[in-house]
């Protein structure tokens, strides 16, 4: 409820989120989608019932939960978010706590279930050389641009006007149909664990939950740098000092 709100402020800045599922347990879907927008992403995703951009992947992603629930079992996954539209400058290249992509990382890892967090290229930097990863820099159009993005729209700590990309890797639901082994806590006996009602994947619910994460960081993080007491200030501000 609280991401709606950001969100809300946020469009009115031309900043948008949106999210989709990457992968459930072996069904990856390793495309970027960097050339969609986050509200063509999400009128997509919000399509599939695992939100995947891919029908292929989604069938496979589908499959994949119904034969877990049959066998009493879970899967987890990962989801991206994209965040477009952020002047550069947001975050810090000083303070560890005020560094954006910290704060976002902070924020998407307190997330019941998630394991891992990255930006950009992510875990697939430690494949590439220095000279493949970073991205080059050309002027065009009078502006200074960026050839690539792999450092997923932030660098030093700050928003550097490209798109943000992050993504997030979700464990498996622990509360299972067929419970694990486990020990009773005053005979010291061993015993199953207690028997609960649970899904079978929680994935596309966690994308959903990264992207409002997300509105509420991106949202701190430019009422901090612009400020002001209305919307109208704000957008004054914004107006007189955001560059992109």
């Amino acid at each position: 409820a609280l991401g709606s709100v950001c969100r809300k402020l946020l469009e009115e800045f031309n900043i948008y989120i949106g999210s989709y599922v990457s992968s459930i347990y072996t069904a990856k879907d390793e495309t970027k989608y960097s050339n969609i927008s986050p509200t063509k992403i999400n009128q997509i995703a919000d399509k599939s019932p695992v939100r995947s951009l891919n029908k292929s992947k989604e069938k496979e992603m589908i499959s994949i939960i119904s034969d877990a629930k049959k066998n009493g079992d879970s899967v987890g996954g990962s989801f991206c978010v994209h965040i477009t539209g952020v002047p550069y400058g947001l975050g810090s290249y000083i303070s560890w706590q005020d560094k954006l992509n910290a704060r976002l990382g902070e924020a998407i890892l307190s997330i019941n279930g998630i394991k891992s967090f990255s930006i950009g290229d992510g875990i697939n930097s430690e494949n590439k050389l220095g000279s493949q990863l970073h991205d080059e820099i050309s002027y065009k159009d009078n502006q200074f641009q960026r050839l690539s993005n792999n450092c997923g729209g932030i660098e030093g700590g700050m928003s550097n006007g490209q798109r943000i990309t992050l993504s997030a890797t979700m464990k498996p639901i622990p509360t299972l149909i067929k419970p694990l082994r486990s020990i009773d806590i005053k005979t010291k006996e061993e015993k199953l664990a207690h028997k609960e009602r649970t899904d079978s994947c929680s994935v596309p619910a966690a994308s959903i939950i990264g992207e409002s994460m997300a509105c509420i960081v991106i949202c701190d993080a430019i009422l901090e740098k612009f400020g002001g007491d209305s919307l109208e200030q704000l957008k004054a501000h914004i107006k007189q000092t955001a560059k992109y």
